[in-house]
């Protein structure tokens, strides 16, 4: 099965060269969100909660723009600006994938373009 490039309609739109989603053999890999506000393309300021909250929003939205949802999300990547926000993210993440939740990594960054606090990453199945 050849890659395509899915639209995504109620996500935010991409800051870059990439695409927000992209489908083959039956995957859908979702690039790294960051908390954009998707009717405006501002950053939604706030703490990491916040933050981690629009996160899972969007990444919810675009998977619904697609005939999913969080219970077909088979691997996650969590990205932090800072490790010792995992408990807080980790609550938030909770609530989304609150039952048979995916294999997932977490990493520090270090540092998050445009001074996010977090973005997560997903790879769904169909």
């Amino acid at each position: 099965m050849p890659k395509s490039l899915p639209e995504t309609p109620s996500g935010p739109k991409a800051l870059g060269p990439y695409s927000m989603a992209a489908e083959a053999n039956g995957l859908v890999f979702l690039a790294g969100q960051v908390a954009l506000d998707p009717a405006t393309g501002q950053k939604v300021d706030g703490d990491v909660t916040a933050q981690a909250e629009r996160v899972l929003d969007n990444i919810g939205a675009i998977l619904g723009d697609l005939g999913l949802g969080f219970p077909d999300v088979v691997k996650a990547s969590v990205f932090l600006a800072d490790i010792g926000d995992f408990a807080a993210v980790n609550e938030v993440y909770g609530r989304y994938f609150d039952t048979d939740p995916p294999a997932r990594s977490t990493f520090q960054a270090g540092s998050l373009p445009g001074g996010y606090l977090v973005e997560i990453e997903v790879i769904a199945a169909r």
